[in-house]
């Protein structure tokens, strides 16, 4: 079963929205569950995230790994918001069943998708950062775990 926080982030999801002429967007999803995650992020000047918002179609734990999402890498820098993993994202909503790891691996692949966008319009390289993937398969998901 679920958490509470994962129910709480369910029924109550932070950061819902759009953010109008964002830094960097991004949209990932698993055409296998339907799931469809897409992140907004505006990032300042000094590579800070100032607000980050999401909209996603798809499960109550997509939703729920979405909004925490958001909530680890508000107010981070871009390096810190490029580690938060799938695994932080689990963490902090105390878990997640198996079969819905592979929402928090879309959680982790949108906030890349927002920082690919983001150095493409500015011309920059975000060290680590690889070119994310459009559709996260589930052979992926039962590779990592």
């Amino acid at each position: 079963m679920y958490s509470d926080k994962v129910m709480d982030h369910f029924q109550n999801p932070r950061n819902v929205g759009e953010i109008e002429n964002a830094s960097g967007v991004g949209t990932v999803g698993n055409a296998k569950c339907g799931d469809i995650m897409r992140m907004y992020l505006d990032i300042d000047d000094n590579g800070i995230i100032q607000d980050c918002k999401f909209k996603t179609f798809g499960c109550g734990a997509a939703v729920a790994t979405s909004s925490m999402a958001t909530e680890l890498v508000k107010g981070k820098t871009i390096q810190q918001a490029l580690e938060v993993t799938n695994k932080a994202v689990m963490d902090a909503l105390d878990g997640l069943p198996p079969v819905k790891v592979h929402c928090s691996l879309l959680a982790e692949e949108a906030i890349h998708a927002a920082l690919w966008d983001y150095a493409e319009k500015h011309g920059i390289k975000i060290e680590g950062l690889e070119k994310p993937k459009s559709d996260i398969s589930e052979e992926e998901v039962e590779e990592e775990y």
